[in-house]
């Protein structure tokens, strides 16, 4: 049996302002965007070529046995990409504050590409959620 992970709930301020930074800055698809019930709503966002989405509510009960997260609690979501010097490029080219590419070296993180699986960026939505981007040496589908 596949334990597939599909969804990954990120905790928020505001919703409206979540929706496009995820969609107009990160270039995330909206997948829903539902009041499911009066006060409850639900915007689900996929990242271009995942299988994997992200959830953010608003006005629902936790789910019994769970905790709730403070907005900006989020920390170390993880992203690939094959060419991290491009998806840099465009996350700048859309407004994103992104830090520099930057590798593990011998005296710690190094400005610069690194080897293969070595390359790394990060960035924050508008309330502080983490994300790293990590350039892969293929798509998911060749590896």
């Amino acid at each position: 049996m596949n334990w597939t992970l599909e969804v990954v709930p990120v905790p928020v301020t505001d919703m409206d302002r979540a929706k496009e930074f995820y969609a107009d800055k990160a270039g995330f698809t909206v997948d829903l965007d539902d009041e499911v019930a009066p006060g409850m709503r639900i915007i689900q966002m996929t990242p271009p070529g995942s299988r994997c989405s992200i959830v953010m509510l608003q006005g629902m009960p936790e789910a019994p046995g769970m905790k709730s997260m403070a907005p900006g609690a989020l920390q170390g979501l993880q992203l690939c990409v094959t060419d991290i010097e491009a998806a840099r490029e465009e996350l700048v080219g859309r407004g994103v504050e992104v830090s520099p590419v930057r590798h593990v070296g011998a005296t710690g993180w190094e400005d610069g590409k690194g080897g293969t699986w070595n390359s790394f960026m990060s960035f924050e939505d508008p309330d502080g959620n983490g994300w790293t981007v990590q350039e892969a040496p293929a798509e998911l589908s060749e590896r």
